[in-house]
């Protein structure tokens, strides 16, 4: 078994009623390969996260993944705090709604 799924994972797991709500609530910047999710105390460079976001589309649809920490912003300085957290595996129904989420607030 390799060191990487040795290593215990922290499940990150929210719901948003819209997608406005999930950009401007907790997500300031999402891309293919990635997200910045804003939080007050952000998990180390290097912590393997469970993805898990609830929003309503055109339905209940879920963003559901595995990723890594890879920056962090700490609180008190002059940008909002959060984490980096690269995309390590997304199911295909996820990132296909990552993509659709990109064509309309693109």
């Amino acid at each position: 078994m390799n060191e990487r799924r040795q290593q215990e994972r922290v499940t990150v797991n929210h719901e948003f009623q819209t997608i406005a709500d999930f950009i401007s609530e907790y997500v300031s910047d999402i891309s293919r390969t990635g997200i910045f999710i804003r939080s007050d105390d952000p998990l180390p460079i290097g912590t393997r996260v469970d993805l898990r976001f609830s929003i309503i589309v055109d339905d209940f649809e879920t963003i559901e993944g595995i990723g890594e920490v890879v920056r962090v912003i700490p609180p008190g300085g002059s940008e909002p705090p959060g984490m980096g957290v690269a995309f390590t595996e997304l199911t295909d129904a996820s990132r296909a709604l990552v993509d659709r989420l990109l064509a309309q607030h693109g």
